[in-house]
């Protein structure tokens, strides 16, 4: 098992960036609710302590025991968990006259294994409501900044189990050597080996998944995209064709995709079956114009079709998914579950339905740590770093109604559309992009014929975990160049224009 650190989290908009912070060191973490008992075994090596929207004197702030902590491991508090550490053992915190959020600068106090290395008056970012006032007894402060007395601190003679602490987000981008005091603390406190990277993680979980699974059989449902992708050889490098794969074309995939996807996961040496559904999907979709009601019959045909597949295999026990850790830590976090789910990020409800267990092998992983574990894989560089894609596909994209005609002209559009990006080497620097066909109808000339023919809107965005995004600022030139070439080779579209909306407000799917 690898070394491990616990991140406690008291509610912070940044945990997930200390996570990240301590993957990119090479040491594996867990963030788990602050009221969530864990298992001091021998490969945790530490505990951070997140910050929180809450302040440490509110009647209901979320209290942890630091003391226990600390007398087993090394402990580091960040913001709100360097106030709560300071009230715990004594100190005073007290709201500030003012809210103290932005950047300020590190004045070092008194040398420590926390800051080696951090420059004088290095930038950090502060965003708290409280100070600390007084610090406790047996406690001494190693930084100040311009505004603030107690930056950072520690326990004095605490050398078996150091106790530290920040009032500023080492975590964020705008705390310039936050990651090196991150480091150090991992390193020079905890002291961890560094030792979990894509080829131990792909080790350890292809032994994992063989002890879980036996000699049990695993049903999965593909979707070509990255999550599953990856999930799916780990499970087969694990147990080979005893993993099931089923692929369904629900007739609102990209141009070619189905069977693109299909070659993609025979080179890669899956067992997968694809099943052509399309016809099943349009008859139920035509005449559907609602957004969420055209969501929920792709999610319950997709749903029917897979059960039909699955139950005629014989003597399955585990149903293998993608999940990753975003959707994990999305439904046991502090605030309780998330109250929606998109119904097609997950087979909802199967499961239980058919009396399977779970095999979720990237349920501890970020994406882009999914796409590093991807090519240690040897999964191909273009299917790993390919755009995310809805699971409802082409259907949200189509405003209003579905018809067959009308998938095959976005088909052809978006084809355009995503091949130029490529072409012109736009691809790497997006998130996502694709094309919308949208319910209007304008007029227009070709050659000295007059059109009445659809509107195509052209969608790009940058981001980096889809919660929020820019449009992407392609060149004119290459919007000029992809507008022409839908223009003149797809009959049936006499107008593009390019949709400049970042999220929020905007969504990055029109529907």
């Amino acid at each position: 098992m690898s070394e491990k650190i616990i991140i406690l989290d008291f509610g912070s908009q940044y945990t997930q960036l200390i996570a990240r912070a301590v993957r990119e060191a090479n040491v594996f973490c867990e963030i788990i609710p602050y009221h969530k008992p864990f298992t001091f075994d021998e490969n945790l090596k530490g505990v951070i302590l997140s910050g929180s929207p809450f302040s440490v004197n509110d009647e209901k702030a979320p209290v942890v025991d630091v003391k226990e902590f600390n007398e087993k491991l090394p402990v580091l508090g960040v913001c709100y968990g360097a106030q709560l550490t300071a009230k715990i053992f004594g100190g005073r915190v007290e709201k500030s006259n003012k809210r103290e959020y932005g950047r300020a600068h590190l004045q070092i106090e008194k040398e420590d294994k926390l800051l080696q290395g951090v420059s004088l008056h290095s930038q950090v970012w502060m965003s708290h409501g409280d100070s600390i006032l007084e610090l406790p007894t047996d406690f001494e402060v190693l930084a100040t900044t311009e505004s603030i007395p107690v930056a950072a601190f520690r326990k004095k003679d605490n050398n078996d189990h150091p106790l530290h602490a920040l009032q500023f987000h080492p975590e964020v981008y705008h705390s310039l050597e936050g990651k090196k005091i991150i480091y150090n603390f991992l390193v020079n406190i905890c002291g961890c080996k560094q030792d979990w990277t894509p080829s131990s993680f792909v080790q350890e979980t292809i032994d994992n998944i063989k002890q879980q699974v036996g000699d049990g059989q695993v049903v999965m449902a593909l979707s070509g995209g990255v999550d599953s992708t990856v999930a799916a050889t780990l499970i087969s490098r694990a147990i080979g064709d005893r993993l099931h794969g089923i692929f369904v074309d629900n007739g609102v995939l990209r141009k070619n995709e189905f069977q693109q996807v299909l070659d993609t996961y025979k080179e890669i040496g899956l067992n997968v079956k694809g099943v052509d559904k399309k016809q099943l999907f349009y008859d139920e979709l035509k005449g559907k114009a609602d957004p969420e009601e055209k969501r929920k019959i792709i999610g319950r045909l997709f749903i029917d079709v897979f059960q039909e597949e699955a139950t005629s295999l014989t003597k399955i026990d585990f149903l293998g998914q993608g999940t990753i850790y975003p959707d994990v830590i999305e439904s046991v976090s502090v605030h309780g579950p998330s109250a929606t789910i998109k119904s097609h990020h997950n087979v909802g409800g199967l499961p239980e339905k058919m009396h399977l267990q779970l095999v979720e092998p990237l349920k501890y992983l970020f994406k882009d740590e999914v796409r590093k574990v991807g090519l240690e894989l040897g999964i191909p560089h273009d299917q790993i770093y390919r755009h995310p894609f809805p699971g409802p596909g082409l259907a949200i994209r189509i405003l209003g109604d579905i018809t067959e005609e009308k998938v095959k002209l976005l088909q052809e559009a978006d084809d355009i559309y995503v091949r130029g990006l490529k072409e012109y080497k736009l691809y790497p620097s997006i998130w996502q992009a694709g094309a919308i066909l949208l319910p209007v109808k304008s007029v227009g000339v070709m050659g000295d014929e007059r059109t009445y023919e659809y509107t195509l809107a052209l969608r790009a965005v940058t981001s980096v975990d889809g919660m929020t995004a820019d449009w992407a600022h392609l060149p004119y030139e290459f919007l000029a160049h992809i507008s022409n070439e839908i223009i003149n080779n797809v009959r049936g579209i006499n107008r593009v224009v390019y949709d400049i909306s970042s999220k929020p407000p905007a969504t990055i799917e029109w529907e």
